[in-house]
C-alpha cells in the first residue's frame, strides 16, 4: 500500500492526470460504442427498447413520490442516452424512429388480420 504524501504536488498531478486521461478514454470508449450500436437496425431496436423501458416517451408522474422518484432517476438515463444519441449519431435518430413505426404499424395489421 502506497502512503498518501500531502507535500508531494508532483505526484498528485500525475495522478490527477492520469484520472483525467482514463476518464476521456472511457468516455471516447462509449461514444464510439453507441455509434457502433446505432449503425444497425437490430442495435437500433436495442436502442429503441432501453429509451422506451426507461420512460423517455411518458411521464413520470405518480402519486406516490418514491414511485415517482425512482421513475424519474430512470427516465433520467433514459434522457442521457437520448442526448449521446443526439450528439454523436444525430443522423441515425430519424431512422430509428421510422423504424420503430414501420415496425409497430406491421405489428397492428398483423393483429387486425388475426381477429
Amino acid at each position: 500500500m502506497t502512503e498518501y504524501d500531502p507535500s508531494d504536488i508532483r505526484g498528485q498531478e500525475r495522478v490527477h492526470a492520469e484520472r483525467a486521461e482514463q476518464a476521456k478514454l472511457a468516455k471516447e470508449s462509449e461514444e464510439s460504442d453507441l455509434v457502433w450500436l446505432m449503425s444497425s437496425k437490430r442495435g437500433r431496436r436495442i436502442v429503441w427498447r432501453l429509451l422506451d423501458q426507461s420512460g423517455v416517451f411518458r411521464l413520470s408522474f405518480n402519486t406516490n413520490a418514491m414511485q415517482m422518484a425512482f421513475a424519474e432517476g430512470t427516465r433520467s438515463y433514459g434522457n442521457r442516452m437520448l442526448a449521446l444519441i443526439h450528439d454523436h449519431s444525430p443522423e441515425l435518430y430519424p431512422v430509428m424512429v421510422k423504424e420503430h413505426n414501420r415496425d409497430r404499424s406491421a405489428d397492428d395489421a398483423d393483429r387486425r388480420n388475426a381477429n
